[in-house]
């Protein structure tokens, strides 16, 4: 192994009962890449946030450089040329690239930015490592893709000598995941050192050197990735093999909803709707592919009653609506799984059972006599808690206590109860472990058979794939004409997502 530049010794957090990290030790080499894996609730962002400096390790020691880290001070964290590119962004939209980059680096004797210095400095990592992006832009017009560029020039323009990337493809098409791995070769080359988290097994197998796996805080394993197999890993990562729910032929019935040259109004820099025609069918699952960004928020939008068509015809169970709303929505039967489960899905400081009936608390289920009640909330969140297999100390912890996945289970069981007749699907596996991904693909394949129709929308090409009986791809806008499961290849809806075929309209 290349001698160490980072040395974790015997970490150990306490959030109250829960103990995220317990004793955990490893090492990181020069020019290493270490991938970090385990299933939502695992502690691995604990523990980088504790390398960071962002949390204060209860037990433990971490080393840089051969010199001890102050625990909880990001700026020594930075100062010793540890960098992290978060998996939601921390980028200012209205600013410039130039101005994201070097916000924070002047110090109080010199608190006016060379430019003309900055921008030859941010040209030369540019090229350096295959980073292209316009300095002068502002990072509320660029890409997916891009603005991640902007947070790895960010590192690197500290002089960042380790690099940690939280989920650093999962809102990446194929073509942008390419491209971050040959500047990751490029940066290693350099001997820079990378912690890699996350929850794709083959991008692990493609990127790493060593894979480390934790399971319910502790260090369940460590692998030589040119030695492991995904099954082993995904069996280390859960406690116990891991298969995928079959995908049995679906059997289409009737037309629930259904979108004919419908046109949503433009908010923003968010891409509308341009004449679409979609229909969903009972027992069928319809996947959409399309790079972020290009009408799928307008499409998810119109589904949960957050937009209304400008134009064009909109019928849901074969009736039209004179007015649509969210709440009109949920009355129609359509359960929706938001993309963004933080800023949409949950309310944080809110508490597990005040969540799980945010959308259905004035039904006869919950209200009585126009009070809550909160004995038949507590009930349904327990009852969820226990049937998802939600790692959460009770239905009174504040939501944002809770890991991502174990976020996404509640919002899927409380989108799934009652049996709901159309299910929008947005994203609906981002940031979850194998695990978790087998088990929520295995309840909407549950829904699907008991006759639901399904809008599944994900930048993940490998899960369109699996799951969806028909596909489309959204570009500018526009859908492409369906094709049908295993017609078209991952490579021909990456060209369409790319925009290198003319969308059509679907029929």
């Amino acid at each position: 192994m290349p001698s160490p530049v980072l040395i974790l010794e015997n970490i150990t957090k306490r959030f109250g009962p829960l103990t995220a990290n317990d004793s955990i030790s490893f090492e990181l080499g020069r020019g290493e890449v270490v991938a970090l894996l385990g299933e939502n609730g695992a502690g691995k962002t604990t523990l980088m946030n504790i390398l960071f400096g962002h949390y204060v390790a209860d037990e433990g020691t971490v080393e840089a450089f051969g010199r001890p880290l102050p625990p909880g001070q990001p700026r020594a964290a930075l100062e010793a040329g540890i960098g992290m590119v978060h998996q939601h962004f921390t980028l200012a939209d209205n600013m410039t690239v130039l101005e994201n980059i070097a916000l924070g680096t002047q110090g109080l004797l010199r608190p006016k930015l060379d430019r003309k210095a900055a921008l030859a400095r941010i040209r030369e990592l540019s090229d350096s490592f295959g980073l292209s992006v316009d300095p002068a832009a502002t990072v509320a017009t660029l890409s997916v893709g891009e603005r991640q560029r902007v947070e790895i020039l960010k590192a690197l323009y500290r002089d960042a000598r380790v690099l940690i990337l939280d989920e650093p493809t999962a809102v990446l098409t194929p073509a942008e995941t390419e491209a971050l791995f040959r500047t990751l070769k490029l940066l290693v080359a350099e001997g820079l050192s990378i912690i890699f988290i996350s929850h794709k097994l083959a991008e692990v197998m493609a990127v790493s050197d060593r894979v480390l796996v934790l399971r319910q805080g502790r260090l369940a394993g460590a692998r030589a990735t040119a030695g492991a197999t995904r099954a082993e890993l995904a069996a280390l990562m859960v406690g116990q093999e891991v298969v995928s729910p079959p995908v049995p032929p679906a059997v289409a019935g009737p037309a629930l909803l259904v979108l004919e040259d419908v046109t949503t109004a433009r908010r923003g820099n968010a891409t509308p709707l341009d004449g679409v025609t979609l229909s969903l069918h009972s027992g069928e699952i319809t996947g959409l592919a399309g790079v972020s960004g290009n009408g799928q928020a307008a499409l998810a939008g119109l589904l949960s009653g957050m937009e209304a068509p400008l134009s064009g015809c909109f019928e849901v169970q074969g009736r039209a609506f004179a007015k649509w709303s969210p709440a009109t929505a949920l009355k129609a039967g359509i359960a929706r799984i938001p993309e963004d489960r933080h800023a949409v899905g949950t309310i944080g400081d809110m508490s597990v059972a005040e969540n799980v009936i945010a959308e259905r608390y004035r039904s006869p289920r919950f209200s009585r006599a126009g009070f809550l009640d909160w004995r038949a909330a507590r009930r349904f969140a327990e009852a969820l808690i226990r049937d998802y297999d939600v790692k959460c100390p009770s239905p009174d912890a504040r939501i944002r206590l809770l890991s991502g996945g174990n976020m996404q289970k509640l919002i899927l069981g409380r989108a799934l109860d009652p049996d709901p007749v159309i299910i929008l699907a947005n994203q609906p596996t981002r940031g979850l472990d194998v695990g978790a991904v087998a088990y929520v693909h295995g309840r909407l394949l549950e829904a699907r058979a008991r006759g639901a129709a399904i809008l599944l929308i994900s930048e993940d090409l490998e899960e369109i794939l699996a799951l969806s009986d028909r596909v489309v791809v959204v570009s500018k806008g526009r859908l492409s004409l369906p094709s049908a499961r295993g017609e078209r290849s991952l490579r021909d809806l990456g060209e369409l997502m790319a925009g290198h075929r003319e969308a059509a309209h679907a029929p």
